[in-house]
């Protein structure tokens, strides 16, 4: 039997085990094409390992004429099993991948109907709904995948940041401590959870969780910064700026991090520093308002209005909250005055 007929029957039973050892065998052959990586971009969708997704998407779906290929492939598999379920899950997966995501829904809720025990369906039904905006449709197919197998930690995630990204943190964090009991090593989970008890104001809380999830993952820039945000919140600029030098030794090219220890440098100052990390700042994202603004600053401190003053501008023109963009005006109208209309 060849990997490709494997991989078939896998599905059709919905053993994903059976699918990722043949995909993976299949995919290091010299002439694999797009379909064992899709194969794999289905198992990788179902464990939440949304980095390896997007990594198979583009090995498997980026391309139009790879796209072509799987196609063929899907349609021919849902023909010779129109009855399977996870047929028509795996379709549904196509199809949202391609950007037909109202054919999608109609494969999922197939899917349900035909697999009324299975969990996966409604998980991957609540990420189209949520991709549309409709967020109590995506928190009700999150919460059933939930009910349907309790362990499903990626379908818990995303539950919780559901909850999160619509202001229902007391919904949200029950979500992330259950995580963290089914998966003590899962470190999205206490990200997740610091982040939600940071916004409820339990800095300490959240200093605590940020750090067993450094120590999960040291390397990860993104922690790093989030701990220097708290520690400034707490009015510890030196450990802030030592947080954020670290996420710059990770990631040099960390545009949020430059920008804020270039603010933390002028507060020191160390006007040709910050003017240094301001620069890589705005080198990662020339949309940075905070950034180009800190940029003005530095010159202001120099004693050169003119280039000042057309930072200043340039960062009012970037700046899409009203609320900064406001304080950005009095600032010039307080400091500067006269480089705006």
């Amino acid at each position: 039997m060849t990997d490709e007929q494997t991989i078939e029957q896998a599905i059709v039973k919905g053993d994903w085990e059976a699918v990722a050892q043949a995909a993976g065998r299949w995919s290091q052959q010299e002439e694999a094409g797009p379909t064992p990586f899709f194969a794999l971009n289905v198992v990788s969708l179902m464990k939440g390992e949304f980095a390896r997704v997007w990594q198979m998407y583009a090995k498997s779906l980026q391309e139009e004429a790879d796209r072509e290929i799987v196609r063929e492939w899907v349609d021919r598999l849902s023909r010779t099993h129109p009855q399977a379920g996870y047929v028509q899950l795996v379709e549904g997966v196509f199809l949202a991948q391609a950007g037909r995501s109202e054919q999608s829904i109609e494969k999922y809720h197939k899917a349900i109907a035909l697999l009324p025990d299975s969990p996966f369906p409604h998980f991957f039904l609540a990420q189209i709904y949520q991709r549309m905006a409709q967020a109590d449709q995506a928190i009700k197919a999150y919460r059933r995948a939930v009910e349907l197998d309790p362990a499903y930690v990626a379908a818990r995630l995303n539950l919780g940041v559901a909850y999160q990204e619509h202001g229902r943190l007391e919904m949200a964090i029950p979500q992330y401590r259950e995580i963290i009991k089914l998966d003590p090593d899962e470190a999205l989970g206490h990200v997740n959870l610091a982040c939600a008890l940071a916004e409820q104001g339990k800095l300490d809380a959240a200093m605590q969780e940020y750090k067993v999830a450094l120590k999960l993952n040291p390397e990860d820039a993104e922690i790093h910064v989030a701990i220097a945000g708290l520690h400034e919140q707490k009015g510890r600029r030196e450990l802030a700026l030592r947080a954020y030098q670290e996420a710059l030794r990770i990631k040099p090219d960390f545009g949020v991090a430059a920008t804020e220890v270039g603010w933390i440098l002028i507060e020191k100052g160390q006007i040709d520093a910050a003017l240094d990390s301001f620069s890589v700042a705005v080198k990662a994202d020339p949309n940075d308002a905070r950034a180009v603004f800190g940029v003005g600053r530095v010159y202001d401190l120099k004693r050169k209005p003119e280039i000042a003053g057309d930072h200043y501008q340039q960062a009012l023109q970037l700046e899409k909250d009203p609320v900064k963009k406001t304080a950005i005006l009095n600032f010039i109208d307080k400091i500067v005055g006269g480089y705006h209309d």
